[in-house]
């Protein structure tokens, strides 16, 4: 018997991120020093950090994505966000994995980005 990925409706869905470990809001705060380069909002209210995993050990894992896969700095911006979250106190490993599925979308963004972008 094989596994299925998780899907709803042939969606995978994002795993849920590691809310309740004591690093979780200061690595959400470093990827809000995170900007593309093209929209003057963080990606963390993008809305293209997917998933913040924090494991006992204190290494972060990031699955995050792009506006547009063919974004000019998608080979750069993981550099960013990893160089981001290193640097908070406690953090000791810090893993960003580029994905794309499911494709980033603007109803993605927060309220406050909308706002921001004029979309509100």
């Amino acid at each position: 018997m094989t596994e299925q990925p998780e899907t709803l409706e042939g969606t995978p869905l994002i795993r849920p991120s590691t809310t309740d470990h004591p690093l979780y809001e200061a690595v959400v705060d470093a990827c809000r020093t995170v900007y593309d380069p093209e929209i003057p909002v963080n990606i963390y209210d993008l809305g293209l950090v997917y998933t913040v995993e924090i494991g006992s050990d204190d290494a972060v894992a990031i699955a995050m994505t792009l506006t547009a896969p063919g974004c000019p700095v998608a080979g750069e911006m993981p550099g960013w966000v990893e160089s981001a979250v290193e640097a908070v106190p406690g953090v000791k490993e810090v893993k960003v994995a580029m994905v794309f599925d499911p494709p980033w979308g603007m109803e993605m963004m927060s309220d406050e980005a909308r706002l921001e972008l004029g979309f509100m």
